[in-house]
């Protein structure tokens, strides 16, 4: 498969960033990968192969970027009020470097975003913040809540890029009536330590009447090895036809 490979320096965070992007044509989908990730980790673990027939059909296009929430959310040499204004710079990367970039290239309207771990986190908050981008929704093995990298601290920004906060705030029509628009699929190992914030999040879109599934598997799943058949079975739901 095709694959190429992207260095740029971000005006947004003033920071070399590294990404692989695989495929020729078709759907992009943006995989963030888990907590401090590289962006090799997901073709070094076999995700990417896993949809190699996707991607050999020119039916999806797939970017990896690398991960820098040591510099964020999971970065101690900092206050937490500077990791959360450290992640606004991120999150302006991810859509105006990335998505921006994934839809130019594309020439598709709107981009899928999915991600394992702490990545599954970056997922579903830009998605929630940023529905007018977002087709389709994956989140295997997610980490949601951010409390635990800012200690007792909490400020607006904390609060508006923790979904299991904001979510049931969460009424404005032109927002939910694109969140309802979306695909979207959580998964989660019974023995993953974080199940019971997917369950969390499962019941805010429940009480939204944001129409999505939320699956529970036997394997272990902290292993991006196992993760790959439930990540290449839902892109396949939703790209293989």
């Amino acid at each position: 498969m095709k694959e190429e490979y992207h260095k740029w320096h971000s005006q947004y965070f003033e920071h070399e960033f590294e990404m692989l992007v695989f495929g020729h044509d078709g759907f992009p989908v943006i995989v963030f990968p888990t907590l401090n990730g590289t962006f090799f980790e997901l073709k070094d673990n076999g995700i990417v192969e896993s949809v190699s027939n996707l991607l050999d059909a020119g039916k999806i296009k797939i970017y990896c970027p690398q991960s820098i929430d040591y510099l964020t959310w999971n970065n101690f040499s900092i206050a937490p009020v500077d990791r959360a204004k450290s992640y606004t710079g991120y999150e302006n990367v991810a859509l105006f470097d990335i998505i921006n970039f994934a839809v130019h290239e594309t020439s598709m309207e709107k981009v899928a975003l999915a991600g394992f771990d702490f990545g599954a986190y970056h997922a579903l908050n830009i998605s929630l913040k940023h529905p007018d981008k977002v087709d389709h929704l994956i989140c295997i093995d997610g980490l949601f809540d951010i409390k635990k990298f800012i200690n007792n601290y909490y400020d607006d920004n904390c609060y508006f890029n923790n979904p299991p906060d904001y979510l049931p705030g969460l009424n404005d029509v032109w927002y939910l009536d694109h969140i309802r628009n979306m695909k979207i699929v959580f998964a989660s190992a019974e023995t993953n330590e974080n199940i019971e914030q997917g369950k969390r999040i499962s019941k805010l879109l429940n009480s939204k009447n944001v129409n999505h599934l939320f699956e529970i598997y036997s394997e272990y799943g902290s292993n991006l090895k196992v993760c790959k058949q439930y990540f290449s079975k839902y892109l396949n739901q939703f790209f293989g036809s």
